[in-house]
């Protein structure tokens, strides 16, 4: 299995260009449950360019139909991330103050559920200088502490 290094610079790329819009290859999940996590993995696709097409446990995207739960569901993604060992992105908890460019903050907003995915697209130590990417509520250079939030986890991309 090879592995190309993630290129943070092309998920920053990527982010800019989409942040507003929605590009024609992917399905808009806007108004059926929202478009944020499609938008990460999206931007982390642009940056590793591999894809795991593992039925069962994989991250890919086909077209709306045939897409791996991964691609768009929130707990999906980050369950993939933790735990790929094979083709595609391979992610790792991480603090606030470790994260880089590219790299995925999740939200919670009632404590019991993360529902919100955001690419990072500019570092800090702490939380409300980090600059995040997303769609469903697109934005581009957004401070994660003007979310309103009970809480949040971030996963590097290694």
């Amino acid at each position: 299995m090879s592995r190309e290094k993630y290129n943070r610079n092309k998920v920053y790329e990527y982010a800019k260009k989409w942040a507003y819009s929605r590009n024609p290859q992917y399905y808009d999940y806007e108004l059926i449950g929202g478009d944020c996590t499609n938008f990460a993995s999206q931007c982390i696709f642009a940056g590793c360019n591999q894809m795991n097409y593992n039925k069962n446990n994989g991250w890919y995207y086909i077209n709306a139909n045939n897409k791996s739960p991964s691609w768009t569901g929130v707990e999906f993604l980050y369950n993939f991330l933790l735990s790929n060992k094979d083709n595609g992105p391979i992610g790792e908890k991480t603090t606030i103050d470790n994260v880089d460019i590219g790299d995925i903050i999740q939200l919670s907003f009632d404590g019991n559920k993360f529902a919100h995915s955001l690419i990072v697209i500019k570092k800090a130590n702490d939380i409300s200088n980090t600059l995040v990417a997303a769609h469903t509520f697109d934005t581009f250079g957004k401070r994660v502490s003007d979310y309103e939030y009970y809480s949040y986890r971030c996963i590097h991309i290694r």
